[in-house]
């Protein structure tokens, strides 16, 4: 009986000790007298926190953080990296070459694109397939691809994604 009381008390410390809080989407519940069953909506906070922090330096990309976060997630990287690049690259979209769109930098800051949408689109495709999926999968790696000539790119697009993070409860993963 003293090895089972033991045992439970070792696999509940164990499991408290590695549990972590996942934080992706908020539960709202509506209830009803008239309803049997409790309907709950998953809420994604981070379209909207995108919008705040956006907001903040009055960039054109804040109509478009649906965008940011749909594209983040369809590829598979994090919905911070590329508003975070734009930072870093023209000011949140506010310096850029006249109708190009590209708030990225990307090719030099000589490619122009159709839309904001296709640009996040895009950028966000090709951050997955020309960096991630090479084996680029921290800031540091990804700027010695996409800026090489600057050491400060990838401390500055870091610094975003952390102030990002400090409006949200997320986690700071690629």
């Amino acid at each position: 009986m003293k090895r089972l009381i033991f045992a439970l008390i070792l696999a509940t410390a164990i499991f408290t000790a590695f549990a972590r809080p996942v934080f992706s989407q908020t539960d709202i519940c509506a209830a009803s007298s008239a309803v049997l069953k409790n309907s709950c909506v998953k809420e994604d906070t981070r379209v909207e926190i995108l919008k705040n922090f956006l907001k903040r330096y009055n960039s054109p990309l804040v109509p478009y953080t649906q965008e940011f976060v749909d594209a983040a997630d369809s590829y598979g990287v994090d919905w911070r990296l590329v508003p975070a690049i734009t930072g870093v690259e023209s000011t949140f979209g506010k310096q850029i070459p006249a109708g190009s769109f590209n708030a990225y930098g990307w090719n030099n800051g000589d490619f122009k694109f159709t839309s904001w949408e296709d640009s996040i689109w895009y950028v966000t495709s090709q951050l997955r397939v020309r960096y991630l999926d090479r084996g680029a999968t921290t800031i540091p790696q990804i700027g010695r691809i996409y800026a090489p000539p600057s050491p400060f790119w990838a401390g500055k697009v870091t610094l975003f994604m952390a102030k990002i993070q400090t409006l949200s409860n997320f986690t700071l993963d690629l």
